[in-house]
């Protein structure tokens, strides 16, 4: 070898030695592939390796999976000697370097961005866009308080950056502000098209002791107690539950407020009551409370009849306790019927009284107030 040639191969390495330095960014090739590591060729007396820590944020990603033998790569240089001989290499640096200009102006301009949520704690989520981590704090990640994170662990999720601070490693995202801005749109929407009468159909959101809220995509609309049957409701757990979709329909719309109901019109009992419950029709059914002035007779859901005490037998009675106890069953004769007040009286005495009797007078003359029997 000449000495020029010798000159000229020493000043190559030592260019080499001066090129791989801690914090310079190099050019090389892969040259072997594990789940956990790569082998990277970088023309330097010593192969470089890249951990799966370093080659991306996302948690116990597979390296096999990502990158190839034969690939080339641009990686910056952590150490020069790992310990083991080989040089410790970043390519997740790298890359997170090039996405910052990028993250700054989507912070700048509003952008919406998408990225996987690779940590969920109880004071928010972590996701990492092009291997840049923004937090996603609890309180900003729904509209609604959500104790359990953990569920969007895996997911991708959208959010805009309402912080930007990479020197102090502050990088904020937003997932509330683009659901309140959505869900304002679709209500826009929704209170446009709707109106009182209108069917609708919705999915259970809450059931409380009063009722239940009916999310229609857009907004809730309440469907209260008194609404979910033509028969009396005791508990609304009893008709609806958290998911079931329902069709209902538009009762009343006051501001932002929606009423609704399940008391269709075409399935009101009170529509052929009159011919069902005519005066002198013998009927059947069960005690569903009792006042001090008689017991209330379920005829059937929504149709109630009153059985005053003094019609209760031929003898006398103090009170409806002491013959009768709820879900007892009656059968009775109807000796008064009142369309528009929606009343109906029975007589247990007019099936044991003399024909000529006149029982429906007796209770004209002793019928409570009309305050008392509601």
């Amino acid at each position: 070898m000449s000495e020029e040639s010798f000159e000229e191969l020493l000043k190559q390495s030592e260019e080499k030695e001066t090129r791989i330095k801690p914090g310079s960014i190099v050019e090389g090739r892969i040259i072997n592939v594990k789940p956990d590591e790569i082998t990277v060729d970088i023309q330097y007396k010593a192969d470089g390796v890249i951990t799966r820590a370093e080659y991306s944020n996302t948690p116990n990603l597979d390296l096999t999976t990502v990158v190839k033998e034969g690939d080339p790569i641009t990686v910056k240089v952590v150490k020069t000697n790992d310990g083991e001989g080989q040089v410790l290499l970043s390519y997740k640096r790298v890359a997170a370097e090039k996405s910052y200009a990028e993250l700054e102006e989507a912070f700048e301009n509003g952008t919406v961005l998408k990225a996987p949520v690779v940590k969920a704690v109880d004071k928010g989520l972590t996701v990492v866009v092009k291997e840049v981590q923004v937090f996603i704090p609890a309180s900003l990640v729904s509209d609604i308080y959500e104790k359990d994170l953990s569920k969007y662990m895996g997911q991708e999720v959208e959010f805009v950056l309402t912080e930007y601070n990479p020197k102090k490693r502050r990088i904020i995202g937003n997932r509330k502000q683009l659901l309140v801005a959505e869900k304002s749109e679709l209500a826009k929407q929704l209170f446009e098209r709707i109106k009182v009468g209108d069917v609708v159909e919705g999915v259970v959101k809450n059931v409380t002791s009063f009722g239940a809220f009916i999310d229609l995509g857009g907004a809730d609309g309440l469907l209260h107690i008194s609404e979910m049957s033509w028969g009396r409701i005791e508990d609304p757990k009893s008709v609806v539950k958290v998911g079931d979709t329902i069709k209902t329909f538009i009762k009343d719309i006051n501001g932002e407020k929606i009423a609704l109901s399940l008391k269709f019109e075409e399935e009101n009992p009170w529509v052929k009551a009159q011919t069902t419950y005519a005066v002198g029709n013998v009927v059947t059914g069960k005690v569903a409370r009792m006042t001090s002035f008689g017991a209330f007779v379920e005829l059937e859901p929504g149709v109630d009849a009153l059985l005053h005490v003094s019609q209760i037998s031929n003898e006398r009675v103090e009170k409806p306790e002491d013959v009768y106890k709820i879900g007892d069953e009656v059968t009775a004769k109807v000796v008064d019927f009142k369309q528009e007040e929606k009343k109906i009286s029975l007589s247990v005495k007019a099936l044991l009284a003399p024909a000529d009797e006149a029982p429906a007078a007796d209770v004209a003359e002793e019928e409570a107030p009309a305050a008392e029997e509601e």
